[in-house]
C-alpha cells in the first residue's frame, strides 16, 4: 500500500489547472496549422493565423490562451493500491482548484446555484470523476471547459432501427445548428453506447484523446473520418467566416449498451479543447 497525501494531491491540481489553461496541446497546434495549409478562405486564414499567434503568445507571456478558463472538470485513476492520507479526497481537489484558478488569475466562473447565480469566487466546486485501476498511482487529468463549446452540445436517446445513419445525421445537424458558438474550427467529443449518464462521459473522455489517433476500432475510425470530412465540406469555417476548417477532429467513443437502446451524447470543444495531466 502506497500513501498519497492530499496537500500532493491539492498542489498538483493547482499546477495542472494553470498549465492547461495555458499550454495548448501539441497536437491541437499540429492540426491548427495543417488547417490553415489548407484553407480556402482568406477570413477563415486570418481567423486560423490569429488562434495559431494566440496559443504562441500564451505560452510565451504565461497568460490563458482563452478568457473563459473553464469549469474544472478533474478525471482521477486511481490506483487500488493507494491509501489516501491527510483529509478528504474532493476536498483536496477543489482546494487545488481554488489555489490554482487564484494564484493562476485565472477567471472564476463557476456560480453556486443554476438559479441564485451567486458567484463561488474561486472556480469551486470542480467536477469529478474517479475510476480505480490497478497500480499504486494517481493519474489526474485536468480539462477546463469553456460554455461556449458545452452550451452547443446535445444527446439523443435513439433506437436500433434508426440505424447509423441517423446518428450520423444528428452529429452533422448538432455542428450546423452551433454553427460560430463553440469557436470553430472544433473537436467534437462523441459518446455512443452504454446509458444517458455513460454515453455523456464517454463523449467528455472522448474530448481528451490526441486528435491525431483515430480509434482502435476500425469501423469508428471510419466512421470518425468520414463525420470530420462531412463536417468540414459544410462551410461554417473558422469562427462560422467560412471555409473548410470547421472541425479539427471527430473522436467517438463506444460501449456495450441494451438492445432496445442506442444512446448517443456529442460534447463539443472549442480550438483549444484544453487538458493536463499528472501522476502522483
Amino acid at each position: 500500500m502506497r500513501e498519497i497525501s492530499c496537500e500532493s494531491i491539492t498542489n498538483l491540481i493547482a499546477q495542472l489547472c494553470i498549465n492547461a489553461n495555458i499550454y495548448i496541446g501539441d497536437d491541437i497546434k499540429t492540426a491548427m496549422q495543417n488547417a490553415y495549409n489548407v484553407e480556402e478562405s482568406n477570413e477563415g486564414k486570418a481567423v486560423l493565423s490569429d488562434l495559431i499567434e494566440n496559443i504562441k503568445l500564451a505560452r510565451e507571456k504565461q497568460i490563458p490562451a482563452c478568457q473563459d478558463t473553464g469549469m474544472a472538470v478533474v478525471f482521477a485513476k486511481i490506483g487500488q493500491d493507494v491509501h489516501i492520507n491527510g483529509g478528504s479526497f474532493e476536498e483536496a481537489i477543489n482546494i487545488g482548484v481554488a489555489k490554482g484558478y487564484t494564484e493562476g488569475f485565472l477567471r472564476a466562473s463557476v456560480v453556486n446555484d443554476p438559479f441564485l447565480r451567486v458567484n463561488t469566487k474561486d472556480n469551486t466546486p470542480a467536477i469529478i470523476h474517479t475510476e480505480i485501476v490497478d497500480g499504486d498511482s494517481i493519474h489526474f487529468t485536468v480539462s477546463p471547459k469553456g460554455f461556449g463549446s458545452e452550451n452547443m452540445s446535445s444527446m439523443k436517446m435513439f433506437t436500433p432501427s434508426d440505424g447509423i445513419e441517423a446518428v450520423k445525421n444528428f452529429i452533422i445537424e448538432t455542428v450546423i445548428n452551433a454553427g460560430p458558438n463553440p469557436c470553430p474550427p472544433i473537436v467534437l467529443g462523441v459518446g455512443i453506447g452504454g446509458t444517458i449518464e455513460k454515453a455523456a462521459l464517454i463523449a467528455k473522455k472522448a474530448l481528451l484523446r490526441n486528435i491525431s489517433e483515430n480509434s482502435n476500432l476500425p469501423h469508428i475510425a471510419d466512421l470518425e473520418k468520414e463525420m470530420l470530412m462531412k463536417i468540414n465540406n459544410l462551410g461554417i469555417g473558422p469562427a462560422g467566416t467560412g471555409g473548410r476548417a470547421t472541425a479539427l477532429a471527430v473522436n467517438i467513443n463506444v460501449y456495450p449498451t441494451h438492445i432496445a437502446g442506442l444512446p448517443v451524447v456529442i460534447n463539443m470543444g472549442c480550438h483549444a479543447t484544453r487538458h493536463a495531466e499528472g501522476v502522483l
